[in-house]
C-alpha cells in the first residue's frame, strides 16, 4: 500500500513538472527577424513581481555587436542593446501574456505586445499599435 502511494505521488510530481516546463515562458530564446528569417539575438525571458520581461543577452550579428539604441527615447536612448530590456511588464492572461510593451531597437519605437507559446519551444511575439490586427509577428525559438 505504501509503495502505491509513493508511486502515485511520484507520478503526480512528474506530470506537474512536465506541465510546468511546457507552459514556461522563462528561459533563453533565439529571436528571428520576421522579414529576413535572420537569427538576431539571444534574449532571456524572466518574471519579476508577477510581470514578464525580456532582456537581450547577446547580439548574434558580429557587425552589430556593441550597437546602441540611437533612435530610442527616454532611458533607453543611446544605451547598449546588449543588456537592454526589450519586453516589459507583460501580465499573464489565460494562456498568454499581454498588457506590456516591446521595443524595436532598429527603429527605437515601442509597441504594445502579447506573446503566446506555440508548443514547448516556439514563441509567438506580436508587436502592434492600437489593435493587435495592426502589427507584426515574429517567432522566437527556445535555446534552454
Amino acid at each position: 500500500m505504501k509503495l502505491q502511494h509513493i508511486l502515485f505521488t511520484f507520478l503526480l510530481t512528474a506530470i506537474a513538472t512536465l506541465s510546468f516546463a511546457q507552459d514556461s515562458y522563462e528561459g533563453l530564446w533565439k529571436t528571428v527577424d520576421d522579414e529576413t528569417g535572420e537569427a538576431k539575438s539571444h534574449l532571456e525571458i524572466f518574471v519579476e513581481d508577477g510581470l514578464l520581461y525580456g532582456k537581450v543577452i547577446e547580439i548574434l550579428n558580429p557587425e552589430k555587436k556593441g550597437s546602441v539604441c540611437e533612435k530610442c527615447s527616454g532611458s533607453k536612448k543611446d544605451q547598449p542593446v546588449e543588456g537592454m530590456i526589450l519586453l516589459e511588464g507583460l501580465k499573464k492572461k489565460n494562456d498568454y501574456y499581454t498588457g506590456g510593451t516591446i521595443t524595436d531597437p532598429e527603429n527605437g519605437k515601442e509597441y504594445k505586445c502579447y506573446i503566446e507559446l506555440k508548443g514547448e519551444d516556439k514563441l509567438k511575439v506580436r508587436g502592434y499599435i492600437g489593435v493587435a490586427a495592426l502589427g507584426r509577428t515574429q517567432y522566437w525559438y527556445r535555446i534552454k
